[in-house]
C-alpha cells in the first residue's frame, strides 16, 4: 500500500489510473464491500446500511474535520460509486479538484453534459460518459466561480445522486 498522505491519515496517495470508469483498482463497480476493502488495503470504517440493501459509504478512518477525501458508495450490497474531494487524485482523462471549468472542457471536449447545480447558485455539474462505451459516468461539481470542488465516478443512477446517500 502507498504511504499515508501528508495529513497523517490513512488516505494514501492514490496512484493515477487506480480510479477508473470500471471501479477502484481491482474492485470493479458491482463488486461487494469486501472487495472494496481489499482494494483499499486499509481501514474503511465499519459503516453499514440503515436497512438491508440501503446506501452507505466506506471511507478511510479516522475522518478529518473536513470529512472524507475519498469515499466508496455501496448500495444494494454493491460498489456503485467513488467520491473524491482531494486535489491529489486524478480522474480518468486528467480532471482534478481545483481545476477550472475551462480546463475540464479542454480535457473532455465534446463529451460534457453541463447542468446547473441543484443547491449552489452559479455552480454546475459537468457529466462525462465513459469513452469506452460502458455504463459508468464521471461527474465534476464546480462552485459558482467555475472551479471544481469535487468529482465522482460510478454507475447510474447513483453517480447522479447530488446528495450522496441522503
Amino acid at each position: 500500500m502507498p504511504p499515508a498522505n501528508a495529513r497523517g491519515t490513512n488516505v494514501p496517495q492514490v496512484v493515477d489510473g487506480t480510479v477508473t470508469f470500471g471501479g477502484f483498482g481491482p474492485a470493479m463497480f458491482g463488486s461487494d464491500a469486501e472487495q472494496v476493502r481489499m482494494a483499499w488495503g486499509n481501514d474503511l470504517g465499519d459503516a453499514t446500511p440503515s436497512e438491508p440493501g440501503g446506501c452507505y459509504y466506506l471511507a478511510p478512518q479516522p475522518l478529518g474535520g473536513r470529512g472524507y477525501d475519498i469515499a466508496f458508495m455501496i448500495e444494494g450490497d454493491r460498489f456503485v460509486r467513488t467520491d473524491i474531494r482531494n486535489p491529489g487524485y486524478t480522474a480518468p482523462g486528467g480532471g482534478k479538484v481545483g481545476m477550472t471549468r475551462d480546463g475540464i472542457e479542454r480535457l473532455y471536449a465534446g463529451r460534457i453534459e453541463a447542468a446547473p447545480h441543484k443547491y449552489v447558485d452559479g455552480a454546475q455539474t459537468l457529466r462525462v460518459t465513459d469513452p469506452g462505451g460502458g455504463e459508468s459516468a464521471l461527474v465534476f461539481e464546480t462552485d459558482g466561480g467555475g472551479q471544481v470542488t469535487a468529482w465522482r465516478i460510478g454507475l447510474p443512477p447513483q453517480v447522479d445522486y447530488v446528495e450522496g446517500c441522503s
